[in-house]
This record gives structure tokens, C-alpha cells and sequence, in this order.
């Protein structure tokens, strides 16, 4: 396998693991993430709700570009900021804690960072 199958795997693997969160974000809503980024007590709350529509862009939009592998850069930065809100939103708690079975307990959305940010630094 070469370097070029090898981003092209990566890219077709972490697009299809993203793709189902946003799918299930798609039927389910997003009121959650709302509910989590009104609590932060930003200026203008009122507004700031609808940075959660950005979910769409990091688990719909940029997993479909990784898949067609379009702009493989651009939704690898996409996703690198989706999960860096993801962690600071929904697992900031667990930050230092460990999972039942020894595991890091944020270790998924960290892995998915990872992954986003080897398909934005690696070389044509």
C-alpha cells in the first residue's frame, strides 16, 4: 500500500465513523449541543446557539468531502475544530478520568482529533 492509499483509507475511514454522528444529529436534532453552549454565558447567549449548527459542517459536510476525497485538507481542519468544541463541550469533565476498563475516558473524540489532523499535516 502506498502513501497516497494509505491518506485516501484514513480519510474514507474517519469520513464514515463521523458521518453516523452527524446522521444521528440529522434525525435526533441538536438541542443538546444548544442547551450546552447557552450555559457557557457567552456574550450575546442569545445568538451563539446557532454555533451549533456547525455540527452539520464537522459531521455531515466534512466526513462527505473525506469520503469523494475533495478538499481532504479543508474538512480535516473542519473536523479538528468540530472536535476540539466537541471536547470542550461535552467531555471537558472527563478529561482526567479514566474509563471502566482503564481506558482515557475522552480517548474516541481524541482519537478523531488525531486522525483530522494527519490528513491536514501529511504531504502530498
Amino acid at each position: 500500500m502506498n502513501a497516497d492509499n494509505a491518506k485516501r483509507f484514513l480519510g474514507v475511514g474517519l469520513g464514515l465513523l463521523l458521518l453516523f454522528h452527524g446522521v444521528d444529529k440529522l434525525f435526533n436534532g441538536i438541542e443538546d449541543i444548544m442547551g450546552l453552549i447557552g450555559e457557557l454565558g457567552l456574550p450575546y447567549s442569545e445568538y451563539t446557539q446557532y454555533l451549533a449548527y456547525g455540527v452539520y459542517i464537522g459531521e455531515i459536510v466534512a466526513p462527505i468531502m473525506l469520503i469523494v476525497g475533495r478538499y481532504v485538507r479543508i474538512a480535516g481542519i473542519l473536523i479538528a475544530l468540530n472536535m476540539l468544541v466537541a471536547i470542550g463541550l461535552m467531555h471537558s469533565a472527563n478529561i482526567f478520568a479514566l474509563g471502566e476498563y482503564g481506558e482515557w475516558a475522552i480517548e474516541i473524540p481524541v482519537l478523531y482529533l488525531i486522525m483530522a489532523l494527519t490528513l491536514v499535516i501529511w504531504k502530498k
